[in-house]
C-alpha cells in the first residue's frame, strides 16, 4: 500500500511529497489504515521505523482549528518533544495547526501564553503534569492522545505521571501507543486506558544484513585507548558513544577532543539551548561523535549516524536495542561496537541471549593516547586481548 492508497488529506500528500517521503515504511502501511479510520492503535517496530508520521497524519487530518487543545502527544525527552513537533509542522505546512510545545528547563509563562491557542501540545510528562496541576492546560476538547515511546517513559519512571494526566483526559478519545519494545507493565497499561486496541508489530530489531554488531573483550585501562584507535579507524560518519553517567561521558568526550576527533558530550546537566544547538550541530555533521548518556540519546532522530560505540556496556538488551537503534535507519547499513571489559561479562551475557553479536579480535591499536590531565597509560603495557572468541 502507498501513501496516495491511503486516506489522506491532499494538503498533507503534497507535504508528503515535498519531503520526499515516497514509500511507506512497514510499520507505516500496516497502522496508518488503522489511525486514520479512528481505532485505538498499540504499534511496536524497531526505532527509527517512521512511527511519528503515523501518529502525525491523522491528527493533522482531524483537528479543527482554533478550538483548543484537540491532540496530546506525550514523549520521554526534551529532544524528541522538539523533534517531534518539528516534524508535525513539516508536515502541517499547507494546513493550519498550532503546535506547542512543553518541557522543563525553560520558562512556564511563555508556555501558558502558548497553550491558549494551540490546537496540539507535545510534552513530557512532568511539564505537561506541572500546567494540569496551575490549571494552565485545558483538555476539554481533547479527541487525540499519542504516547510515544513508551517503554522508554517506562524505564525513565513516568508511567505514575502518565497514569495522572490521563485521569484528567475526556475518556471519549483516540489513543495511539508506541514502543520498541513490550514490557509488561506497559501491556498492562494499555488493557486499562484504550479501548479494544488494535496490535501492529513490524520489525523489532535492525535487519542483520544492514547493521554489523561486534565487541572487543579489552582489558578496562584500554578502552579509552581502543576507543579513539577505532574511531580514527573507522572513518566514521556520524558517530555516537554511549556512556553510562555524565561524568564518564565528560571524562570520554574531553579524551576524544584532546587526541584531535571532532567530539562533543550530551547529558541532561547541559541547558537546554546547548542541548538544542549542540544536536541541531550534529544533524549538520559538526560534531561528527557525539559522546552521551542513554537518557539523553533516547528518542533521538538523526539520519546518517553510521556507528554506535557502547563504551560503557548496557544494563539490558531492551537498552541495547535502543542504543543501536541509532544507526542503520530506514535501509542504510551501520556498525555497532561494544567495549566489554572483565566486570562487564555477566550483563553481557545476558544481552546477547536476545542479540546475535560477531565477536572480532583487535590487537593493533596506540599503546598511549593523550588525556586531558595526565598520559593515563604505561608506555610499555603489555596490550592483549581475550581469543576466546566463543566465550558467549
Amino acid at each position: 500500500m502507498k501513501f496516495s492508497e491511503m486516506e489522506i488529506d491532499s494538503r498533507i500528500m503534497k507535504a508528503l511529497h515535498e519531503l520526499k517521503f515516497s514509500e511507506p515504511t512497514e510499520i507505516q502501511k500496516k497502522a496508518l489504515p488503522a489511525v486514520i479510520a479512528g481505532h485505538d492503535v498499540i504499534g511496536k517496530s524497531m526505532t527509527g521505523s517512521g512511527k511519528t508520521l503515523i501518529f502525525s497524519i491523522p491528527i493533522i487530518q482531524k483537528i479543527k482549528h482554533s478550538k483548543g487543545v484537540q491532540a496530546l502527544v506525550i514523549c520521554p525527552t526534551r529532544e524528541l518533544v522538539l523533534q517531534t513537533a518539528d516534524h508535525m509542522r513539516k508536515l502541517s505546512v499547507h494546513v493550519s495547526v498550532t503546535i506547542c510545545e512543553v518541557y522543563g528547563g525553560v520558562s512556564l509563562e511563555d508556555q501558558v501564553r502558548k497553550l491558549s491557542k494551540s490546537d496540539v501540545v507535545v510534552g513530557t510528562p512532568g511539564r505537561i503534569l506541572d500546567h494540569i496541576r496551575r490549571r494552565t492546560v485545558d483538555f476539554r476538547n481533547l479527541q487525540i492522545l499519542v504516547l510515544d515511546e513508551a517503554d522508554r517513559m517506562l524505564d525513565m519512571g513516568f508511567i505514575e505521571d502518565i497514569e495522572t494526566i490521563i485521569k484528567h483526559l475526556p475518556q471519549k478519545r483516540q489513543t495511539m501507543l508506541f514502543c520498541a519494545t513490550m514490557p509488561e507493565k506497559i501491556f498492562r497499561m494499555t488493557k486499562r486506558y484504550m479501548k479494544h486496541p488494535t496490535m501492529i508489530a513490524a520489525q523489532a530489531t535492525v535487519s542483520k544484513s544492514k547493521l554489523a554488531q561486534f565487541y572487543y573483550n579489552v582489558q578496562h585501562e584500554e578502552k579509552m585507548a581502543l576507543l579513539v584507535h577505532l574511531i580514527k579507524k573507522e572513518s566514521t560518519k556520524l558517530a555516537i558513544v554511549f556512556c553510562a553517567t555524565r561524568r564518564m561521558s565528560d571524562v570520554v568526550g574531553d579524551t576524544l577532543a584532546t587526541n584531535g576527533i571532532d567530539a562533543k558530550t550530551l547529558h541532561g546537566g547541559l541547558t537546554q539551548n546547548r542541548r538544542t544547538n549542540l544536536l541541531e550541530g550534529f544533524h549538520k555533521g559538526r560534531p561528527h561523535v557525539l559522546v552521551a548518556t542513554d537518557v539523553a540519546a533516547r528518542g533521538l532522530d538523526i539520519k546518517d549516524v553510521s556507528h554506535i560505540f557502547n563504551y560503557d556496556v548496557p544494563q539490558n538488551s531492551d537498552d541495547y536495542t535502543h542504543r543501536i537503534g541509532r544507526t542503520a535507519r530506514i535501509g542504510r547499513e551501520g556498525k555497532a561496537i561494544t567495549l566489554v571489559s572483565k566486570n562487564d561479562h555477566e550483563t553481557f551475557r545476558r544481552i546477547v541471549r536476545y542479540v546475535n553479536i560477531t565477536c572480532l579480535e583487535e590487537k593493533n591499536f596506540p599503546k598511549t593516547i593523550k588525556y586531558p590531565e595526565r598520559n593515563f597509560y604505561r608506555s610499555d603495557r603489555k596490550r592483549r586481548f581475550s581469543r576466546r572468541s566463543n566465550r558467549y
